[in-house]
Parts: structure tokens; sequence; C-alpha cells
């Protein structure tokens, strides 16, 4: 490995928790006698478990697992996206972070890996986990694959439909997937009787791979929310700090995409105790958790078999239209996210539809990438900022959290 990509490549993990402005929540089970917390005992990998109730602020990254880092790609490329400033006639400066260059495309491979590597250490046969726009499936089945595990992953419906190649990929890695309601489980069929056309959500799918996970002895695997998941993830921040140190640049302003947040809050909160350093969380218009959600308890997943955690939701039993952007659609945040975002540390911001389709055309005209549907939120935001600070230019550091090659099919005539 190359001096510079080991000296970026973090040693450890970053926890946001020591340094919420606010002790976060714990969860609460859904009925008196704590079943639902004593299932997490059953279906996460121990020290995965303890990661997620940890204060510690840093965890050590195990050399098995940063190889494993390396394998697939990291560090991932800071770049400076030079063209999309002159398209723009923005004088300051446009970082993005890459995550696409990983080889699943997307930051979530960064959680799957150490997932997957403590679940095979506690010598079971299979993990089984939701996905949905396919990119935590595609980096799932992956990490079950190099760590000598089987996966069961149950997709998102209207994904499914939408997306035969991310299907395709997960058949590759060696993976089992689903459309979700499916008649695998109890809930699925309960989902499918109820409205046998549905589309599905993130909570339905998550309700079914829980269930399918205690059924069949094995783990489960987190997507996104949980604070274990978000420190995973803090590897991009980490390495977005140290490549712009490199570079001798400090970014003011901070943008990346929203769905559970683990992307955004492993981009931006090792940069946290920073307060010059503005941070835009971008969501999907259709999916309003953060203006019309309410922050408050409530459950992970359709089915209330998970804890409640305190954050901003929609309802758990919210179902988002079918948009383009699958990885968008959950109903909630996680919980440290949402700390930040009520105490207005961090601000969010919706993009609608055609917003997002004409960034995604201006981007990869400007700079040669073909990003994905989330992360186009994020780039029409950072369009929004260019243009608000015209005449104020700022150092803006952008997190791309992955491609969108397998995607195409969201532009339809649109791109001439």
């Amino acid at each position: 490995m190359l001096k510079y990509d080991e000296e970026v490549l973090p040693t450890k993990w970053y926890n946001v928790v020591p340094d919420l402005p606010e002790p976060l929540p714990p969860p609460l089970s859904r009925a008196q006698d704590g079943s639902s917390i004593e299932l997490l005992n059953r279906i996460i990998p121990r020290e995965i478990l303890r990661q997620e109730f940890s204060f510690n602020r840093y965890e050590n990254i195990p050399e098995e697992v940063r190889d494993l880092y390396r394998l697939v790609g990291r560090p991932t490329p800071l770049i400076r996206a030079n063209r999309l400033e002159e398209f723009l006639g923005y004088r300051g400066k446009i970082f993005l972070k890459y995550e696409g260059a990983t080889v699943t495309g997307s930051h979530k491979i960064n959680t799957a890996i150490p997932q997957a590597y403590y679940a095979s250490r506690e010598s079971v046969t299979g993990v089984a986990t939701e996905t949905g726009a396919g990119q935590w499936g595609t980096a799932t089945t992956l990490a079950a694959a190099l760590t000598g595990l089987h996966s069961k992953v149950f997709m998102v419906r209207v994904s499914y439909d939408q997306k035969p190649l991310r299907k395709t990929v997960m058949a590759l890695y060696g993976g089992e997937v689903v459309a979700s309601p499916s008649v695998e489980t109890k809930f699925g069929r309960k989902m499918l009787q109820k409205d046998p056309r549905s589309t599905g959500s993130l909570g339905i799918a998550i309700s079914e791979a829980v269930e399918y996970a205690l059924d069949h002895d094995m783990k489960y695997m987190v997507g996104s929310v949980m604070n274990s998941v978000l420190s995973h993830q803090s590897i991009i921040g980490q390495e977005t700090m140290k490549q712009l140190e490199i570079t001798g640049e400090e970014p003011e302003a901070m943008i990346g995409c929203v769905g559970g947040g683990s992307n955004f809050g492993g981009f931006v909160f090792p940069f946290i105790s920073n307060g010059k350093i503005e941070m835009i969380a971008s969501t999907a218009s259709e999916v309003p958790k953060f203006s019309r959600g309410k922050y408050d308890y409530d459950a992970m997943d359709t089915a209330g078999i998970l804890p409640y955690v305190k954050m901003y939701s929609l309802g758990s039993d919210f179902i988002p239209p079918p948009i383009y952007s699958g990885g968008l659609r959950y109903h909630g945040a996680a919980p440290s996210l949402s700390i930040l975002v009520k105490s207005g540390r961090i601000s969010s911001q919706e993009v609608e539809e055609k917003e997002v389709l004409a960034a995604l055309e201006i981007f990869a005209r400007s700079t040669g990438i073909v990003a994905a549907p989330e992360s186009g939120h994020a780039i029409a935001s950072a369009i929004r900022y260019a243009k608000d600070h015209r005449h104020d230019p700022k150092t803006v550091v952008l997190n791309v959290s992955g491609h969108g090659n397998f995607d195409l099919s969201i532009y339809g005539g649109r791109a001439r």
C-alpha cells in the first residue's frame, strides 16, 4: 500500500456520543418484559452490541478489518471539482469525497465488513438484512463472502423491480435475495394479505430480516441508524480530515445526503467539534422526516420487533412513495444525528426530484461521475449553496455516497 494511503486510512473508529450536546437517549423495549432489548443480544454480534453502547470516543479497528478495507478500495479519493466550480461560476472551492470508488460502489461496505467480521467470530453460518436501493444489500453480500458467511437479503419490492442489476451483483457475491414483503416470513405474509400489491418499505424489510434471522439462528446486519454503524462510517470523515490537512485546506461547509444517517454522520461527525463548519443534511422532499417528522421514541421497523429509539420519524408505518432514490426512503433518522439537528448544530434541506435529476446531469458533465440518486440530493444542495454564496465564496466539501451506474433508468428520456 502506498505511504499516502496508509497515512490516510484510520486505525480507529470515532464515536460521537461523548461529544453530543446532550446524552443519547437509551433504546426502549416495546414491552414491559424487556423482550426487544434481549432480542438484540440474540441477533447482533456481541462486539457490535458493545460498541453500540460504548462511551469511548475511539475504538480500535482490527488489522484484519483494515486489510479488508484496503481490499475494497479504501481510502477513497478526495477530488477538487474544478470543472463544477467553473460551470457554476463559483469562486470558492468544491471538493468531493467519492465513496463510489469502493468495489461495491458506495459507503455501505464500511460497516458491512466489521459487522460480518464480528459475526464470523461467533461461529454463525449466515447473516440476514434488508436493503432499499440495493447498495447495503450489495455490501452485505460481499462482506459475508469475504468472511465465509451465507447472506439473505430482503429487498424493498419497488427497488427489487426497478434495479435488476443490483440483484445480479448480490447473487454473484453469493447472496440470496427476495422481494419484500415476501411469503418467507410471518410479517411479510401479513403485509401481503393487507395489500397484495404493496411496494414495500425499509421498515417492512427490516422486520422481515430480523424475523428471518431469529428463526434461522443467523445474525442481523444493521445498515444505518444505530450508533455503532455511524461509528464505522466515521472512516469517511477521518479520511477526509487527513486528506484536507495534506492539501492544506479547511472546510467551511460540509454537505451530504440523509436516509437513515450513516453516510452523513460518518462524513461530518469527526468534524463536529469545529463549530466554524456549516453542516447541511440533504433529504428527499418526499420523505420530510426533519420538517414534518416528530422527535420522539419510535420503532425502527414496521412490526416493532426491534427496540424503540428516540429520533426524528415520520412513523414506523410510513409507506413512502416509490421514489427514484431508494436509499432515502427510511422513515427516521439516527438518534445521534437527530440530536444534532434538534440542537441546530446541523441544518437540513429538502430537495425535489426535478432538481436532483438536473444536478446529477450537471455533475456528470462536469466531473465525469455518474452519482447515485441519493448522492444527487447532496449535489443539488451543494449547487444551491454555491449559487447562494457566489459573492461570498466558501470551501465546500461534498460527500458523494455512491455511484449511480445501476440507476440509469431514473433518467428515462431526460438526458440529451
